[in-house]
C-alpha cells in the first residue's frame, strides 16, 4: 500500500511515515498543498491522509481536487478541530474518514487498512489465493497453514500480487505501489525482494515470472 501524507508539521509527518513503514506501507510526504498536488499528478496512491490546515492550497482544496479527478482514492482527514461542524464540512468535501489530533498511530494504520479495503471493491480483510492466506491487519502470511515470516517489503510486494488475484503485475507497478518516491526506478530492488520472497514462501514456487511483463501468483503451482 502507498499513502500520501499532506502534513506541514515535519516531525509529525516523519513520525507517521516511519510508523507506516513499520507496517509495510510506503508513504510520501507533502509539506504543503502544492507539493501534494504535484505528487498526485504523477503517482498513484491507495489512500490520501490530508491535514486540513496547511500552506498553499489547503487540505480541503486538495481533497476537492482528488474527488474531481474521479480516481476514487479514499481520503482521511487529519485536524486539530474536533467540533462536529468541522467534521461535517470535511465529509461534505469528500473525506471518507476523519481523525482528530492527537491520535494513536495504530488507529491510523487500522483506518488506512479499512479504507484501502473498502476502495478495492469491498475485498475481504483476509485474502486467500493459491494456498496463501494474507492478513494485512495482523501482517501475517500463511502458506498451506504454515506461518511464513516476511520482511516488511516482502509483505508489501506480496500484498500487491495477491490483490491482483492472479493477474500480472509489472515491476514498475510494484515499485510504484510498494516503495516510496525515493525509490530508484533503475534499481534491482524489485528483483532482489522477489527472490527473497520466493525463498521465504518455499517450493513449489507460487510466484511466477511472465517474461517481459512482470509477476503473478500462480493459482496452480
Amino acid at each position: 500500500m502507498r499513502v500520501l501524507i499532506l502534513e506541514d508539521e515535519a516531525l509529525l509527518a516523519e513520525a507517521i511515515r516511519d510508523g507506516l513503514r513499520l507496517e509495510a506501507m510506503a508513504a510520501d510526504i507533502a509539506p504543503d498543498g502544492n507539493a501534494a498536488l504535484e505528487l498526485l499528478s504523477y503517482n498513484t496512491y491507495d489512500v490520501a491522509v490530508l491535514d486540513r490546515d496547511v500552506p498553499g492550497p489547503t487540505g480541503d482544496e486538495v481533497a476537492q481536487s482528488i474527488v474531481a479527478s474521479g480516481s476514487g482514492m479514499p481520503i482521511l482527514m487529519l485536524t486539530a478541530a474536533d467540533r462536529l461542524d468541522d467534521k461535517q464540512t470535511g465529509f461534505e468535501l469528500g473525506a471518507d474518514d476523519y481523525l482528530t489530533k492527537p491520535f494513536a498511530l495504530r488507529e491510523l494504520v487500522l483506518r488506512l487498512r479499512a479504507l484501502a479495503r473498502r476502495s478495492a471493491h469491498a475485498a475481504p480483510p483476509v485474502r486467500e489465493l493459491a494456498g496463501l492466506r494474507i492478513d494485512p491487519f495482523r501482517r501475517e502470511v500463511f502458506r498451506d497453514g504454515r506461518y511464513v515470516p516476511l520482511t516488511r517489503k516482502q509483505f508489501a510486494v506480496l500484498e500487491v500480487l495477491v490483490a491482483a488475484d492472479g493477474g500480472v503485475v509489472s515491476a514498475e507497478e510494484l515499485l510504484e505501489r510498494a516503495w516510496d518516491e525515493n525509490a530508484d526506478p533503475f534499481t534491482n530492488a524489485v528483483r532482489i525482494t522477489m527472490s527473497g520472497l520466493r525463498k521465504r514462501l518455499g517450493e513449489p514456487w507460487v510466484i511466477v515470472t511472465v517474461p517481459g511483463v512482470g509477476y503473478r501468483i500462480d493459482d496452480a503451482p
